[in-house]
């Protein structure tokens, strides 16, 4: 039980929610406005579909390495997450893959709840790798159908403009696996086309792919004219506010992603992603050569920057839980409403966490990642193009 401010689907309730193995069996109170008293936040627990590492842990170092991002994550406020891959060999995805499949049939029981897998690469143009690893290359139905059997794959990035990807789109989007276009050098049509054929969202958008000009529309077009989810990556460095404010205004259930690595949740210095080096200074994690790479954002610093340029609470947390859920079709997680997982994170008045529930279970407190310097930054750096 906790109690405060309560947001559920039809609006605020101060008063208490109720929760029994793992699921809210109720919500008392009345509708009010918070700003009306000093009580805490109560939101849904925030969703990240593209998490590459947290807590000095990297995805591709495989299994254990995936639990300690995701108890990292929980710390910020994230009770679920997709564990995100980075282009490599075949062996090596394989290899990690089958990890996560092991975890996950037998998941600590800490951490946030890890719903699967997005597979970033390889199926990339290798002309737009941004931080990738040079192993990109078209994909073929049946590998990918040998992936999935390693692991549950619920979302795949990928070129459509590669060899043979207008089918693979086809066929994950038959078997329900969600597609996103990015990565790529396609074109506006090419990205139209990707959508015909079942692609539904957009990865770190306006970030590696071709941008939008009004004689050459590019990908970002494709996204801000035809989509109705794409994900973001709101650290105030990988997208300008202004820039993410058009997105807002153009697809209706934009969310965001923390796309962040092993440095997120830790000090200054040297880190991995995948097998290259990155470092972590002034609030990013770059390559050599100045290429932003992932990033060190945590859900609850995303949902302050969403306020600060403007968005209210409660959109802030639609952004970071209801629609990154309902694109993978969960519609029992991102929320709070009776029969829904009690996952859920409690704030306090400044927007720093406080406490964080997985599935009813207290998991911890005092998460608040509002001394990383990236908070509140606006500046776009050379060599953005992650």
């Amino acid at each position: 039980m906790r109690y405060g401010n309560i947001l559920t689907p039809e609006g605020w309730r101060l008063g208490e929610i109720h929760w029994r193995d793992g699921r809210i069996v109720g919500i008392d109170g009345a509708p009010a406005d918070p700003a009306d008293n000093d009580a805490p936040y109560v939101l849904p627990g925030f969703v990240d579909l593209h998490v590459h590492g947290g807590g000095g842990a990297d995805t591709m170092e495989g299994g254990e390495a995936v639990a300690t991002l995701a108890r990292t994550h929980a710390r910020f406020g994230t009770t679920s997450l997709l564990a995100t891959t980075m282009t490599a060999t075949d062996a090596e995805v394989r290899r990690v893959l089958g990890e996560i499949g092991d975890l996950m049939e037998k998941p600590p029981g800490e951490g946030a709840r890890i719903l699967g897998v997005h597979l970033e690469g390889p199926y990339i143009n290798p002309g737009k790798l941004g931080a990738q690893p040079p192993y990109a290359r078209p994909g073929e139905i049946a590998e990918i159908d040998e992936l999935c059997d390693l692991a549950p794959i619920r979302l795949v990035t990928l070129a459509p403009e590669l060899s043979g990807h207008y089918a693979l789109i086809r066929h994950l989007s038959e078997h329900g696996v969600r597609v996103q276009l990015g990565h790529t050098l396609g074109t506006y049509e090419q990205g139209v086309a990707a959508m015909e054929h079942g692609a539904c969202g957009f990865t770190h958008l306006y970030n590696a792919m071709t941008g939008l000009h009004h004689r050459h529309p590019g990908m970002a077009g494709a996204a801000l004219a035809h989509a109705d989810f794409a994900e973001l990556i709101p650290d105030l460095l990988h997208v300008h506010p202004g820039a993410i404010r058009v997105a807002l205004r153009s697809i209706p259930r934009l969310y965001a992603v923390t796309d962040s690595t092993a440095a997120a949740g830790m000090p200054d210095g040297e880190y991995r992603l995948g097998e290259q080096a990155v470092t972590k200074c002034l609030g990013g994690v770059r390559l050599a050569d100045g290429t932003l790479a992932g990033s060190t954002l945590t859900m609850d610093q995303a949902l302050r920057n969403l306020v600060a340029i403007g968005l209210s609470l409660a959109e802030a947390s639609e952004r970071v839980s209801r629609h990154p859920a309902d694109f993978l079709g969960l519609h029992q997680r991102g929320r709070l409403a009776d029969g829904c997982h009690a996952d859920l994170v409690v704030l306090d008045r400044e927007l720093a966490v406080d406490t964080v529930y997985v599935e009813g279970r207290r998991i911890a407190g005092g998460g608040d990642s509002r001394a990383d310097s990236s908070a509140g930054s606006s500046a776009i750096l050379p060599g953005d193009d992650s």
